[in-house]
């Protein structure tokens, strides 16, 4: 009687769908396509028109990951009625589980938060005594709906992550404005003779505190949260790229070229490689309960990204104790130089594949928590421990701005000084 109740059965199969709903559907699912194929094309051309060509590839790279997602939702479509046929036995279907065994529903498809999935249908396949299907029909429908949160928040973070960081990039803008002014020429006279350690960028990062290896990487971690670039940093490491790259006197705007570093940093932050996803498949497979392992995954990114900008604040630092030791007495601005000692293990380029597992494993994490939301409720067994959810969510905002708004523009900054041989 449920069933027939309301004029009709509860689910029809498509031939006795009629034709005007499946073409209302089918063009609804068209012409969506087409816009969101239409805006990323016109994007596509504004950038090529605008000769961004790092952000032209950053977008191709999404469009990459957005095909390679709409694939994977693909072959779950196709594979899902074979999947669920895959028996295991019930001790099998009872280990690692995310949420604690129920007993009196044991075995049991859960319902997903009050709505009709398309899998409700009479699809989940029945085992035989003793063995359960190795991933329900409702199941799998579920992990259909998390690829979808996937493609909508990677492209989300991806923009959120490059508006940020141009942001910073304004602020720069001034100081760059002040290098065409009297007092600057002044300033940088290069026939100026100066003692080293009264020069505005040494008596900021070289004092008493720099003796010591340990001081100066607590001091470097503090400040990447207190203007992280000061304007003398940025006209020092200015100077520093001008004096290496180009000849005395030439007018060269650098803010525009750190911003063309920090589109060629994101064209790499925005793809996907293998080990993320191997990543990101850890942190499923080891979401079990009572672990609590979602919010020590959720540390990681922040651990990460705070150990970046404190190296890289100590790599300006120990910048600055190097022109000391190499001068008593300099003419002109300071010159800096960089090398590859100054980096973990001598490899510059760790910095940035490390920035962008810490933005990756952060983002994911996050659609996670939005995934469960909708699927299961915030108040799910997935959210147990309320508390650490609280505190999940909080450290992912927090990373995803102190990586997007200082840390990424602070590697484009530090990553244009000329290094020495």
């Amino acid at each position: 009687m449920g069933e027939s109740e309301g004029g009709g059965e509860g689910t029809r199969a498509l031939d006795q769908t009629p034709t005007w709903a499946v073409v209302a559907v089918c063009a609804v699912i068209v012409v969506a396509s087409i816009l969101l194929e239409g805006i990323l094309h016109h994007l596509g051309q504004w950038f090529t028109k605008r000769r961004k060509k790092a952000l032209f590839d950053a977008l191709e790279k999404v469009k990459s990951e957005l095909m390679t997602l709409g694939f994977i939702s693909l072959l779950l479509t196709i594979t899902a009625r074979y999947i669920s046929r895959i028996c295991i036995p019930e001790g099998a279907a009872d280990t690692m589980l995310p949420c604690r065994l129920s007993r009196n529903s044991e075995h049991q498809e859960p319902k997903a938060h009050g709505r009709r999935h398309l899998s409700e249908a009479p699809t989940n396949y029945t085992c035989r005594k003793g063995m359960v299907s190795l991933v329900s029909a409702d199941g799998l429908h579920q992990l259909h709906i998390f690829v979808f949160f996937l493609a909508v928040f990677h492209v989300t973070f991806s923009a959120i992550t490059m508006s940020l960081g141009r942001a910073k990039t304004r602020i720069w803008k001034e100081w760059e404005n002040d290098t065409s002014s009297i007092n600057y020429e002044f300033s940088s006279d290069p026939s100026k003779f100066r003692l080293t350690h009264q020069t505005s960028f040494v008596r900021q990062h070289a004092s008493c505190w720099s003796k010591s290896t340990i001081m100066l990487y607590v001091a470097s971690f503090f400040r990447q949260f207190f203007r992280s670039v000061r304007r003398t940093d940025y006209l020092t490491l200015r100077h520093g790229f001008i004096s290496a790259h180009l000849s005395p006197g030439t007018r060269f705007n650098f803010r525009k070229y750190i911003k063309r570093s920090l589109e060629d940093d994101f064209k790499t932050v925005v793809g996907i490689s293998p080990p993320l996803w191997a990543s990101a498949l850890a942190v499923m497979l080891f979401n079990v309960h009572g672990w609590h392992n979602l919010f020590w995954f959720s540390t990681i990114p922040l651990l990460v990204i705070l150990a970046i900008g404190t190296k890289l604040q100590a790599i300006i630092a120990r910048m600055a104790v190097e022109i000391t030791e190499r001068h008593t007495v300099i003419q002109g601005m300071p010159v800096v130089k960089l090398s590859d000692e100054h980096f973990w293990f001598g490899k510059p380029q760790m910095v940035l594949h490390l920035i962008h597992f810490a933005l990756f494993q952060n983002a994911f994490e996050i659609t996670y928590f939005f995934w469960i939301w909708y699927e299961f409720g915030l108040r799910s067994c997935f959210h147990e421990n309320f508390e650490f959810i609280i505190a999940r969510v909080c450290l992912g905002a927090v990373v995803q701005f102190v990586c997007s708004y200082i840390t990424l523009p602070l590697h484009a900054l530090v990553s244009q000084v000329p290094i020495q041989c």
